[in-house]
């Protein structure tokens, strides 16, 4: 069956790793307020999340009479992820005292990562999602190997500052339990499953 995907994200690892899975797809951003949504629970946030810009896309799509247009299959894939560190959750850092704070909290310590994947079938409106947990253990990361990382600026568009591919990141990770695409922010084998249900 022949379909269109269309990649809810601006994120360059979950680009990445949904060309890894063959397929092609375009970009649309959601460009909402995430630090207005709230949960408990880092399970509950990245779901809501995830509906939250499929929804916001879809608005988007509606109003410019877009989705009216949609003639063959086409799924909306929306992600989010969080890190939970010393059991609170952290988003993207929002400056880069926060960010250093972030990463130098990984030193020597663990975090658990937990991402979700929604897939929204745009032609008959129906939805799969699903979330993905990863556990990240490190060695201790040296004050100027932080600080490095933190001038890059690239750790302020990552939930909790965490760029597990990041070269400088990956010399001081001691194990990765789970899969290190959940870690980057699209679970492969979720995702893949996902859109074989939402079709």
């Amino acid at each position: 069956m022949s379909f269109q995907i269309i990649l809810g994200s601006a994120s360059m690892a979950r680009r990445r790793i949904l060309t890894e899975m063959g397929y092609n797809f375009s970009i649309m951003t959601a460009d909402i307020d995430e630090k207005s949504i709230r949960e408990e629970k880092p399970e509950e946030l990245v779901m809501t999340l995830a509906e939250a810009k499929a929804n916001a896309i879809i608005s988007r799509l509606e109003s410019t009479g877009q989705l009216e247009e949609i003639v063959e299959a086409t799924l909306l894939i929306t992600a989010d992820t969080v890190v939970v560190s010393k059991g609170i959750i952290r988003e993207k850092p929002s400056s880069k005292e926060e960010a250093r704070t972030f990463i130098k909290g990984y030193s020597g310590s663990q975090a658990a990562v937990i991402g979700s994947v929604l897939v929204t079938n745009l032609k008959t409106g129906k939805r799969k999602g699903g979330w993905e947990k990863a556990e990240v253990y490190f060695h201790n990361i040296p004050d100027e190997v932080v600080s490095s990382l933190v001038e890059e600026a690239i750790t302020l568009n990552v939930a909790g500052g965490l760029m597990l591919e990041h070269p400088l990141t990956l010399r001081f990770v001691e194990a990765v339990v789970g899969t290190s695409d959940a870690v980057m922010g699209l679970p492969k084998e979720l995702a893949e499953k996902l859109i074989r249900e939402a079709l």
